[in-house]
């Protein structure tokens, strides 16, 4: 290349001119920056609050007085549809539209930025939608959205791919060109039907979480009593519908349950206030204290969650601390404890929830992660310090008890300083004692650095062996961590584990004390056993890591290792499966090697793909069947899976069902009787005896309803006209072929199965200490090769509650959740 190319290429590439300035229209800007109006497209929070989005205008409708019922539903295509019945987006011509043709309102709110009926207190006196960007936004990051609005007595319909309208036809109204909205009926309903299909091009994953969908929902039940919100998802068959009622005070309710409260009678304050600006401010906020050692507090602004606070905080936090203060000061508790209170330590225990209605607030952000507006503080510290100072008060008893609790928390403050000073003295929290037992890495660079949190000392010999230690560090850890869920800060500090854990990592620990930018790891990997041990450990590290450093959490610097459960060797090739599913899988995956299926006698042979798919959908029914197989007897199931049809919707069909289990199990040891309730509700009772012992099994509308026996009752369909006389399964080619008759799809899949264990090797690992260094290495830390587990916590509220169900110190809550979901739990050593 000659120098003058060269030099016309570096101008080319370096030249900065009005070519260079780019003028996005429209929509095109958001999908060009999704993040700035969405959030991350990556994590999977930008994606669910397009359903936000659509969701805040139907409850919109709600704080109007319009709309009573919401349905949102997962479809099985990877949509979303939420369906109101407000008033309907509005579906006349615009004919002040700046566009020619003139559009329809409706078209103009999904296609415009800023275009929408929030502007103004008119139409809405306070709504949680106000830059006019939420809807449109949901149009330009989908491939397909689809509009449906009854209004007026119509039926109006319009379709959307990326943004644009399709299908618009130009019609001449009032001498004027105009594209108006496809009316394709009539209809007495009312309302708004939203449904989209986010774009896989922009979002990593377009998977939508039923749960991150319904812990939003429950927070918009409990902030607008008297609408009824239903979500379904068709991909489970799941179905809740959400019709709270309390407003906050039944929140605070919900969130405490299983806590130890400390009062019984939940502090409420509600009022409304003129601002400053002369603009109406209604407050709603219940309190009240638990015995735990964390605050949670729930900020909503127009039943928008303000994750960072804002001004609505502020105001209630200045309040607060100034009432109870001067209560104690009044009743001299603190001086008789000899402690200075904080506000720090009137929130320890304490749950809230706030909610502001506001008109236009304003926000940090389109995430409205933080309320700005000045004029919100005031009315909201002067509504909560004239009910607080009433309700301590009228309330003696909970007063004392409240107060009790906060003299405490700053008795155990001051004892925790000086147990921190002593450690600091002693050079433990800082880092100049680090562990003899941590193996540290070379890198200093903390976004390089990975620490594993090992299992004892085998596990940790053999992972200080096996690393990489140019970025890997090993800690291991003897023994049980100290549970933090029941124990103070200053009890924490005594422990040995846990100083040196928080050493090792440099952040120390505490409100005032705990530092982010100190963090020497980004990669905080816990590696324990597949074992029950293993299992508990990990659960006192995560408590620890969510209750006393959070932010560990939020950022994603905590995960889990992956280490495998089983190594098959299967001639020359070696793998390592994680768990008894992917073991199932491989397996299943070697015995299709070579495999067909002769239906019925006479029939071409099933392979292939075909056979696979067969295959996968037998597997996830007999996964089914191994764990209800823990409550209902294993015969029971294999006969549903292998078409025995039950219904209970009558008497009779009870006794239908009754002698078809009968029949289909034909085995004389096992009998099926109808019973009925006193409300005459029938349900199935199955009695098998086995060497003089009787088993029971009751089989009830719940089970025949739900959807486990969804499940198996489709795979029965699928296969039982499928598989007839002369069936046989057959395996390999010439000398080596093997066949077998059977008699339905399950036999034939077992057999397969047994025939493909013949030729493989296969080894269990019981713990990491059984794997030699480079096992570890090449299955559980080679970064190339590894699976990690990153822990995010979707749902605040939940897990908040499972922390004090498991780790806390009532019992009954713990055994309630035992017991509900022992089904579900795997690998128990008992």
């Amino acid at each position: 290349m000659s120098q003058n190319t060269q030099n016309e290429v570096q101008q080319n590439e370096n030249a900065y001119g009005e070519s260079s300035i780019q003028i996005l229209e429209g929509l095109e800007a958001v999908r060009k920056r999704p993040g700035m109006y969405i959030g991350d497209t990556s994590d999977g929070t930008g994606l669910h609050h397009l359903v936000f989005e659509v969701l805040d205008n139907s409850i919109d409708e709600a704080l109007a007085g319009y709309c009573t019922e919401i349905h949102v539903t997962l479809h099985s295509d990877n949509s979303v549809s939420v369906v109101d019945n407000g008033r309907g987006v509005p579906t006349g011509i615009k004919f002040d539209d700046k566009n020619t043709p003139k559009r329809s309102a409706a078209e103009i709110v999904m296609t415009e930025l800023h275009a929408g009926g929030k502007f103004d207190q008119n139409s809405y006196k306070v709504s949680g939608g106000l830059h006019g960007v939420g809807v449109s936004c949901v149009n330009a990051l989908s491939t397909t959205l689809k509009l449906t609005i009854w209004r007026d007595g119509k039926e109006h319909r319009m379709d959307f791919n990326h943004g644009l309208p399709q299908n618009s036809t130009i019609e001449i109204i009032n001498g004027v060109e105009c594209t108006p909205i496809k009316v394709v009926g009539e209809s007495d309903r009312q309302g708004t039907r939203v449904q989209f299909w986010p774009d896989a091009t922009i979002f990593s994953t377009i998977e939508f979480q039923y749960d991150v969908l319904a812990r939003r929902i429950r927070e918009l039940s409990f902030l607008n009593n008297g609408v009824r919100i239903r979500l379904t998802d068709e991909r489970t068959g799941k179905e809740e519908i959400f019709a709270y009622e309390g407003g906050t005070r039944g929140f605070v309710e919900y969130i405490n349950r299983g806590k130890s409260v400390l009062h019984p009678t939940i502090f409420q304050a509600t009022g409304e206030r003129i601002s400053e600006l002369n603009t109406p401010i209604y407050v709603d906020i219940s309190m009240q204290w638990n015995d735990s050692y964390n605050e949670q507090v729930l900020c909503f602004t127009n039943n928008i969650p303000q994750r960072d606070g804002g001004t609505h905080l502020t105001g209630l936090r200045a309040a607060m601390t100034r009432v109870i203060n001067r209560y104690i000061e009044e009743n001299e508790l603190a001086k008789k404890a000899k402690v200075d209170v904080t506000g720090d330590d009137m929130r320890e225990g304490l749950t809230c929830v706030l909610s502001v209605k506001v008109p236009e607030p304003k926000f940090s952000s389109q995430t409205k992660d933080k309320l700005v507006s000045s004029e919100v503080r005031g009315p909201v510290e002067e509504i909560i310090t004239k009910t607080l100072t009433d309700f301590l008060q009228e309330k003696p008893n909970d007063a004392k008890i409240i107060c009790s609790k906060i003299v405490e928390a700053a008795r155990a403050r001051e004892a925790a300083r000086k147990a921190r000073e002593l450690t600091r003295r002693k050079g433990v929290l800082d880092g100049l004692g680090l562990s003899a037992k941590l193996a540290d890495c070379q890198e200093k660079d903390p976004a390089l650095s990975e620490l594993y949190l090992v299992e004892g000392d085998s596990a940790g010999g053999s992972a200080k062996q096996g690393r990489d230690r140019r970025f890997q560090a090993i800690l291991p850890l003897r023994g049980k961590v100290l549970n933090v869920e029941k124990s103070r800060y200053e009890k924490m500090l005594s422990s040995e584990q846990i100083t040196t854990l928080i050493a090792t990592l440099g952040t120390s620990i505490g409100p005032d004390e705990f530092n982010i930018d100190k963090l020497r790891y980004h990669r905080i990997i816990i590696m324990t056993d597949a074992d029950v041990d293993g299992a508990h450990i990990r659960t006192l590290l995560l408590t620890l890591f969510y209750r006393q450093m959070p932010q560990l959490v939020e950022r994603g610097y905590v995960y889990i290792a992956q280490p495998p459960l089983y190594k098959i060797k299967n001639g020359k090739d070696e793998r390592y499966l994680k768990d008894d599913l992917e073991e199932a899988n491989h397996m299943m995956s070697i015995a299709l090697q070579g495999a067909s299926l002769i239906p019925k006698e006479g029939m071409e042979p099933i392979s292939g793909e075909q056979l696979k798919t067969m295959a996968d959908q037998h597997t996830v029914a007999y996964n089914i069947i191994q764990r209800l197989s823990r409550l209902i007897d294993m015969d029971i199931l294999l006969a549903i899976m292998n078409g025995a049809r039950l219904r209970l919707n009558t008497m009779e069909d009870a006794d239908k069902s009754a002698a078809e289990l009968n029949s289909a199990i034909n085995d004389p040891s096992v009998s099926v009787e109808v019973n009925k309730d006193s409300n005459g509700v029938p349900s199935l009772i199955v009695r098998k005896t086995l060497y003089g012992n009787t088993h029971v099994t009751i089989l009830d509308a719940d089970f025949i309803y739900g959807n486990d026996y969804h499940i198996l009752e489709k795979t029965a369909a699928s296969f039982l006209s499928l598989i007839g006389t002369g069936a046989v399964i057959r395996r390999g080619e010439g000398d080596k072929l093997k066949q077998q008759t059977v008699k339905n799809f399950h036999e034939a899949m077992q057999w397969l199965r047994s025939e493909a264990e013949r030729g493989i090797s296969k080894q269990r690992y019981k713990g990491l200490g059984e794997m030699n260094p480079d096992q570890l290495w090449e299955t559980t830390m080679d970064p190339s090769m590894r699976r990690l587990l990153k822990v995010k916590i979707e749902d605040a509220i939940a897990a908040d509650q499972i922390f004090t169900t498991l780790m806390g110190d009532n019992v009954e809550p713990r055994r309630a959740f035992i017991e509900n979901h022992a089904l579900l739990a795997g690998n128990i050593d008992v």
